[in-house]
């Protein structure tokens, strides 16, 4: 399940992520959420926060979650991605230096630092 938390007054948004994460919560959630923003700002900071009680990932979240990261390539100023699961933190360090903006991992338990690191 991915649920979205949309600052109005700015360009973050922060989705948290729990249990299982399907293609449905790509394609009626956060994507939607992204298109949106992108209809107020150029540029989006976004907070992606797996949280503790996170399972995993179907397939087909994984295939929407390459794909938004195409569609939107040049939209994101700033992303922030919270977790404690090692492949997930590897995943985005491996591949950070490939995403436009600036791409930072922090823990769950440093979940404040990161909205406030986005914020600014």
């Amino acid at each position: 399940m991915i649920e979205v938390y949309d600052d109005a007054q700015s360009n973050v948004l922060e989705f948290t992520a729990s249990g299982v994460v399907t293609a449905k919560d790509y394609e009626e959630v956060l994507i939607p959420s992204i298109e949106a923003k992108l209809k107020k700002y150029d540029k989006i900071r976004v907070l992606y926060h797996i949280s503790k009680e996170f399972d995993s990932y179907e397939f087909g979240a994984m295939l929407d979650d390459a794909k938004a990261g195409v569609m939107f390539f040049n939209a994101w100023e700033k992303i922030a991605v919270v977790s404690d699961i090692e492949w997930i933190i590897n995943g985005v360090k491996i591949f950070s230096f490939a995403v436009p903006g600036e791409v930072k991992v922090f823990s769950n338990d440093e979940l404040e630092k990161a909205r406030e690191w986005i914020k600014h």
